[in-house]
């Protein structure tokens, strides 16, 4: 990007710093970049590798859609196919209608937030999540209705390793991780051995906004195609209607585990707390924050919203 356009992202991004700074926001990093290289950057606090949470959830996402490009997965696949061993003496007949599909939607029927980071750290669940969820009943018809749910993700995971052999981390890193120069990124794993689909992993900004990165380049990095592009505009595609949708600017409908947001075009990978890489396809443009746990990211908001639109 050259000329009065840089210059004018350059203005924004600044007026965002300043921001940030003079209201005491709580944002530790922030950074712009196009899908070749980081433009903008900039650390209130030292870089440092940060639990992303739900961010998590859209490179799982990631890893579903090279398994099905590569014809190990579908997502019509059912879950109790694929787990006969975890399902309860008595199974509900709802449980043979959830499909990858549904899980990459948050459309599995269980209508409840499972599993959720405050759950697993008070030990729901364990030691086996797959055998809970599993016994856990199905309340409405797979696929009709949007119930955020780390749980979902979590299933998908598992589905995703059944299908390729590997474990999830060790299979995003061969086709992932390793390509984009990430290493191996710390990951929560369950009393198994199982990494969380849903959450968990530790990345520093930068790394962590290159799955954004490439998205923007249409899933291909170095030369490589690393990411169907198909598979790309379908995950970031509305797929399903998210509650409050336009009544909140920040709930624009849910594609396969990204968020879509409301800006031409663009979506977003969101974890909790404000660790978030927003895709503006049409700036070609990716724009990434980490913030504080401890924070109060509802003000945030309002900054970054007015960042994504003006830059």
């Amino acid at each position: 990007m050259e000329g009065r356009g840089a210059l004018g992202m350059e203005k924004q991004f600044y007026r965002f710093v300043q921001r940030v700074q003079e209201e005491n926001l709580g944002v530790e990093a922030v950074a712009v970049a196009d899908k070749d290289r980081i433009l903008l950057e900039h650390h209130f606090t030292p870089d440092k590798e940060r639990n992303i949470y739900s961010h998590t959830k859209s490179y799982m996402s990631t890893a579903a859609g090279i398994a099905i490009s590569e014809g190990k997965l579908c997502l019509e696949d059912r879950l109790a196919d694929f787990f006969p061993e975890k399902l309860p003496k008595e199974p509900q007949p709802e449980l043979f209608e959830i499909t990858l599909r549904h899980l990459l939607t948050m459309s599995s029927g269980f209508h409840h937030a499972y599993l959720m980071n405050a759950d697993r750290r008070n030990g729901v669940g364990m030691p086996d999540y797959m055998s809970y969820m599993l016994s856990r009943k199905v309340e409405t018809k797979p696929g009709s209705e949007f119930v955020y749910s780390t749980a979902d993700s979590i299933l998908a995971g598992r589905m995703i390793e059944k299908a390729t052999g590997k474990r999830l981390s060790e299979y995003l890193y061969e086709k992932v991780f390793e390509p984009l120069g990430q290493g191996y990124p710390m990951w929560e794993n369950d009393a198994q051995g199982h990494p969380v689909g849903g959450g968990g992993m530790f990345m520093k900004l930068a790394d962590m906004m290159k799955l954004g990165q490439l998205y923007l380049a249409d899933g291909k990095w170095n030369g490589r195609q690393l990411v169907d592009t198909e598979w790309i505009k379908e995950a970031t595609s509305k797929q399903i209607s998210t509650p409050d949708e336009g009544k909140s600017i920040w709930s624009c409908g849910y594609g396969y585990q990204f968020w879509l947001s409301p800006y031409p075009d663009s979506y977003r990978a969101d974890g909790a707390f404000g660790q978030i890489t927003t895709v503006l396809p049409q700036k070609g443009l990716a724009v990434a924050v980490q913030c504080p746990e401890n924070g109060d990211f509802e003000k945030v908001k309002t900054a970054l919203h007015e960042l994504m639109s003006d830059i």
